[in-house]
């Protein structure tokens, strides 16, 4: 197990680079699946959670070839369902999404219920309802693994018993090759499932979807072709680094993001009292970059709710919270999507903020408090973003054990942190 030593209250200042979206990143691998011919790929984040999804592409006979450190050409023209990587499909929760792929491709697939984040409960009975509304019939086979087999995939009317990402985006896979029409209600909309639209589409998918509609309707085609794609920048390592930005207040460029995906978490940023300014980007698939500049006290704001995008995501309420210790006043954190993502409120508490966890999904929050180094332990991966915040925010230096779950959604953290001036080592 690794860990990060960090020795805060460094003046941070300069450019920090997002890379390709994780969320977008897996699903679009998954789907690649889909189409027997090549597939070339750009801004493919390196980090665990990709390289596990290409570990599993691999053992089925995918042939990657890279072209630079974040392109590659995908060839899924001779693969072999029966040789998928065991291991590394119970090691993280993306791996759920080859269930779409696989049923659209094969028409059956063996998967074992998939590992990830403890952060909650996140049940798969979304994702085999809408299965079996296409046509598939779903087996329990023995110790959480699940056998899906389908003669026939057809379209229908399917309202999702709630908002799921991976859920949203499994129909997708499992219906661009239906036959007939498929209409997807109560749809997850966030910016990633967009991205797996747009690369479908691309592909020769006949997906009709709008930028923040919970309607999806799909015209099943007869087979996919190859297409070339450049993945979204990641809105979630951004909204960490603006809000690490305005908790350190530190002058910070972010670059390369899409800023409309981050519209309420700017705009509780700028409630916070953050100083942001939207500038023209490199001129590079029309991205821009923000620019956080110091400002004064920072205020509370009385209540951060999550709620499916473009709510405020449930992967920025950590982050925000530790933004919250450096406030005026009292902040109630609301996640309303997970159970279990409260645990870093415990860290922050050793610490020494003014914390408390109300109910499994509330936690109040006080400040300004002061932060001090000390000994804590990455609970799941945006938790452990959080605690690198506050390590930076401290005084004197802390440890954060288990960073390894940090590397799941953070592509080279450390590196972009210590060249804006962050003293950070990994041992």
């Amino acid at each position: 197990m690794s860990k990060f030593i960090i020795k805060g209250q460094n003046k941070l200042k300069g450019e920090i680079e997002v890379s390709g979206m994780k969320n977008a990143a897996t699903p679009i691998l998954a789907a690649i699946i889909l189409t027997k011919e090549k597939v070339t790929l750009h801004n493919i984040p390196i980090i665990d959670d990709v390289k596990k999804m290409l570990d599993i592409m691999e053992s089925i006979g995918v042939k990657i070839e890279w072209l630079n450190k974040d392109s590659a050409v995908f060839d899924a023209s001779n693969i072999n369902a029966k040789n998928l990587d065991q291991k590394s499909m119970k090691s993280m929760r993306s791996s759920i999404l080859f269930m779409g792929s696989f049923l659209s491709r094969f028409g059956e697939v063996e998967i074992p219920e998939p590992g990830g984040c403890l952060i909650g409960n996140r049940p798969m009975d979304y994702h085999f309802y809408a299965f079996e509304k296409l046509g598939a019939v779903i087996e329990d086979i023995d110790n959480h693994k699940y056998a899906l087999k389908a003669k026939k995939l057809v379209g229908n009317y399917i309202i999702m018993p709630g908002f799921s990402v991976t859920g949203t985006e499994n129909v997708i896979m499992a219906s661009v090759l239906a036959e007939g029409k498929t209409i997807i209600k109560l749809a997850a909309c966030e910016p990633h499932v967009q991205d797996l639209c747009l690369f479908l589409n691309k592909m020769g998918a006949k997906i009709n979807f709008g930028r923040d509609s919970h309607t999806i309707e799909i015209e099943g085609v007869k087979e996919l072709m190859g297409c070339e794609h450049t993945i979204i920048p990641d809105q979630i390592e951004a909204g960490t680094y603006a809000i690490l930005a305005t908790a350190t207040k530190s002058d910070i460029i972010i670059k390369n993001i899409i800023p409309e995906h981050l519209d309420i978490v700017l705009l509780e940023l700028e409630q916070v009292g953050a100083d942001i300014q939207i500038l023209e980007g490199d001129g590079l698939n029309n991205l821009k970059n923000i620019h956080i500049k110091p400002g004064g006290q920072l205020k509370a704001v009385r209540e951060i709710t999550t709620y499916p995008y473009p709510g405020f995501p449930t992967d920025l309420q950590a982050v925000f919270g530790v933004l919250a210790t450096q406030c005026t006043g009292t902040t109630i954190i609301h996640d309303t999507i997970y159970e279990g993502r409260m645990g870093y409120i415990n860290e922050l508490f050793k610490m020494g903020a003014n914390v408390i966890i109300a109910d499994p999904h509330r936690a109040i929050i006080t400040g300004p408090t002061p932060l001090y180094g000390t000994e804590v332990k990455t609970l799941d991966l945006r938790a452990g973003a959080t605690l690198i915040i506050a390590a930076l925010i401290a005084e004197g230096q802390s440890t954060i054990n288990d960073v390894e779950i940090i590397d799941r959604g953070y592509e080279r953290i450390e590196e972009k942190l210590r060249n804006i001036g962050a003293d950070i080592i990994r041992e």
